[in-house]
């Protein structure tokens, strides 16, 4: 049992407010992911809740015992937790057993239990054979699951993670995060991962808590959060989207400087900021929903990545790759919308329209 729960808790500088009554729970096993560009609080926050850190006021319970509180505050190294940083912070004069061991040895642990300790835990982050090199021999990735197996070698009730492959290039990174969600399944252990990474946030976590300003945007599963946000701010931040302003009004929305219009069967009337995604769009010939002019396309191999101009606007389509160089420069070409967004002006609901 390593459930969290984070009650009203809130964190202040002075007057600045860097996070602002903040509750959640979570849930035994699952990875957690808090999401958000630079200075949005989620790194405060797992330092609350490493104990780096002292909450302005509120409540963090783990595994049912209050860590920290108005009149309660139990240091990290009794809260049962680990923690790997943006850096590897591994020691280079150390080879990679003992760097993974010094948890074990700092307990005064005897010499044999350390070692099966250790290589377990080595076998798990796949550097069993690596024992003897020292973090020089290593690549980024291989530096990483040292500090990685460094961390869970002490059997902690949280893994806590602070942005630990932004230093990793993107191949790397990319097998990094199918190791720590694997690792995270085998092991069943709780995990709270901070990241700006909508990539990373998407492919390994169980929930999304997505934070801007200090401020709770939303809630929700990978799929949650991407179909169906909340506000302008969590549809722009979660995945690629185009913005196109226009009115709603009888059914219809009329989007401005475009002569055509789209079927429309919420309840928003007035001023509205229609989102589509790039890949909810597809480049037709004649036809289609909206009118549009191609202005680039550039090949990524398993699409088209096209710029187009829809009236005054222009917007991204992720098309087909067999379209790529399919469409004369002044041949008429229309976007056929599979599915849209929309949102008051205001950005402060939203409603999803499939079409």
């Amino acid at each position: 049992m390593s459930q969290i729960i984070l009650d009203h808790v809130t964190k202040q500088y002075g007057d600045v407010v860097v996070l602002n009554d903040f509750s959640a729970e979570f849930e035994d096993g699952e990875f957690i992911t808090l999401l958000g560009p630079s200075g949005c609080g989620k790194t405060t926050m797992l330092r609350m809740i490493a104990g780096f850190e002292k909450p302005t006021s509120g409540t963090i319970k783990i595994d049912g015992v209050t860590v920290s509180s108005a009149d309660t505050f139990v240091p990290p190294e009794k809260r049962g937790l680990g923690m790997v940083f943006q850096s590897y912070a591994v020691w280079p004069h150390m080879n990679v057993f003992d760097n993974v061991a010094y948890p074990l040895k700092i307990r005064k642990l005897p010499k044999q239990e350390i070692r099966d300790k250790v290589m377990r835990v080595l076998e798990a982050v796949h550097l069993d054979q690596y024992e003897k090199r020292l973090p020089s021999q290593l690549s980024g990735g291989q530096q990483q699951r040292v500090a990685l197996g460094r961390a869970l070698v002490a059997e902690p009730k949280v893994l806590l993670l602070d942005e630990p492959l932004s230093n990793l290039d993107a191949k790397l990174r990319e097998e990094m995060r199918y190791e720590i969600k694997d690792i995270q399944r085998r092991l069943h252990i709780n995990i709270v991962y901070v990241t700006h990474d909508q990539s990373e946030a998407m492919t390994m976590s169980d929930r999304v808590f997505v934070i801007y300003a200090g401020e709770l945007q939303q809630v929700g599963s990978p799929v949650e959060i991407y179909r169906h946000p909340r506000n302008q701010f969590v549809a722009d931040f979660v995945g690629k989207v185009n913005f196109l302003k226009g009115t709603s009004q009888d059914g219809k929305i009329l989007l401005d400087g475009v002569s055509e219009s789209l079927d429309y069967s919420g309840d928003l009337t007035g001023p509205v900021d229609v989102a589509i995604r790039p890949e909810n769009a597809r480049l037709v010939r004649g036809g289609g929903q909206l009118p549009c002019r191609i202005l680039s396309e550039f090949f990524m191999g398993d699409e088209n990545d096209c710029l187009v101009q829809v009236g005054e606007r222009q917007i991204h389509v992720a098309s087909d790759a067999a379209s790529y160089g399919q469409f004369g420069a002044e041949e008429p070409v229309g976007l056929e919308i599979r599915e849209f967004l929309v949102f008051p002006q205001s950005g402060e609901e939203f409603e999803q329209i499939l079409t």
